[in-house]
């Protein structure tokens, strides 16, 4: 009685991790999704938080991200800035320097 009851444990044991199986594919496939996902983010917030481009530009090159994908964030990386950033020098009239 105890070799039946012994290998009705190890059936139902078996049984059992063949069920898991399909619950542990599933939980790598959602991981192996959002990983592709955070992958596929990781362009927007480059451009969104760099300081290489300010205001409209920005926005254009985040529109140019979601049309042209992973395009746009090569070409952002050795295009941008398209317009040079303005260099301020003690002689413009925007700038103020006190000499105390």
């Amino acid at each position: 009685m105890k070799v039946l009851g012994n290998l009705l444990v190890i059936f139902l044991v078996i049984l059992g991790v063949l069920a898991l199986i399909p619950l542990a594919a599933m939980g790598v496939s959602i991981v192996f999704w959002i990983f592709c996902l955070a992958i596929w983010l990781v362009p927007f917030w480059v451009i969104a938080t760099s300081d290489k481009t300010t205001g409209f530009e920005k926005i254009a090159w985040l529109l140019a991200m979601i049309c042209l994908s992973w395009f746009a964030w090569i070409f952002y990386f050795f295009l941008a800035p398209i317009k040079p950033k303005r260099r301020y020098s003690r002689y413009d009239d925007d700038y103020f320097y006190d000499y105390r």
